[in-house]
């Protein structure tokens, strides 16, 4: 099962690589004789962001340990020009561009009009050694949610009904949820409805989405007037919890956290390989399993 799923990545990852190295060698300077534009190594660019996403889709919990025990002993027959461990941290920082443009249009969900927004943090230390951390400051920021505070960044999430991740936005912890830079940028490609929970009201923001066709939907506070709402918007606003589910995956076995960066760009790179590795999943939290009887509420 596991080696289908090397080829089924290394398969959408080398088309998309392909179509990328033809677009940006219009743009090279005179002189640039490298294979991709950006890499001088022995492996090509699709070897190493499949290497990466793998990681992430595997389930170790070390990139170390996965790199040299398994990559370099069990994998030798699918990447047979492999080169030091060293090495290959160095490439991982090169990929950045062309993983953020493969995770955002290659591997993002389909828009469905029924969309889930939330937030999660991205701790990038302890909260004791903020004063001594050094490789993220300037860039993260304390903030604090339902849990606590912490440091690092916030990652901003909308999904699709079937669970798949259609837009994201980080930034730093101190950032409102409800900030119109962000939510700008998330829903710029959304329409339908967005289901949210209480910490997305505000009027300006309702106005800002409606003016674009999007539907924004939260529970109520405890001191606010109830109103009507479509039973079908309440049988959904249930189910949000869905996107709690999506982080779950994201966190726990896609290891899109963790405090041992020693740079932001390789921080970059472990987030949106994490990302495109959860794209994968051939089965992800949706709203529909097992409900039938909502199914036919909302439809009919």
């Amino acid at each position: 099962m596991y080696e289908d799923s090397i080829i089924r990545i290394f398969c959408d990852v080398d088309d998309f690589c392909k179509a990328f190295e033809r677009y940006i060698k219009g743009w090279l300077l005179q002189g640039k004789q490298t294979r991709t534009g950006f890499l001088t190594s022995s492996m090509s660019l699709s070897e190493i962001m499949t290497i990466t996403i793998l990681f992430h889709h595997s389930g170790f919990r070390c990139f170390k340990w996965y790199y040299m025990k398994y990559v370099q002993i069990h994998m030798k027959e699918y990447f047979p020009h492999q080169v030091s461990y060293n090495r290959f941290v160095e490439l991982k920082s090169e990929i950045l561009m062309p993983l953020a443009l493969y995770t955002q249009k290659y591997r993002a969900g389909t828009v469905t009009g029924v969309s889930f927004i939330d937030t999660t943090p991205i701790k990038v230390c302890h909260c004791r050694r903020i004063s001594s951390h050094e490789v993220f400051k300037g860039i993260a920021a304390r903030g604090k949610n339902s849990t606590g505070w912490f440091y690092g960044f916030k990652l901003h999430l909308v999904i699709n009904d079937m669970g798949e991740i259609c837009s994201f936005y980080l930034s730093p912890g101190n950032v409102d949820d409800r900030n119109r830079e962000v939510m700008e940028r998330l829903s710029r490609d959304l329409w339908g409805k967005l289901y949210g929970d209480r910490g997305y009201i505000s009027k300006e923001l309702f106005e800002l989405l409606y003016g674009r066709g999007i539907q924004l939907i939260t529970k109520l506070k405890k001191n606010m007037k109830n109103v009507l709402m479509d039973i079908g918007d309440k049988l959904l606003l249930r189910k949000r919890g869905v996107i709690e589910s999506v982080n779950d995956y994201l966190k726990n076995i896609c290891q899109v956290e963790h405090t041992r960066h020693r740079s932001p760009l390789n921080f970059m790179v472990n987030l949106l390989a994490a990302l495109s590795a959860y794209s994968f999943f051939p089965s992800k939290p949706s709203i529909w399993t097992g409900c039938k009887k909502e199914f036919a509420l909302i439809h009919g």
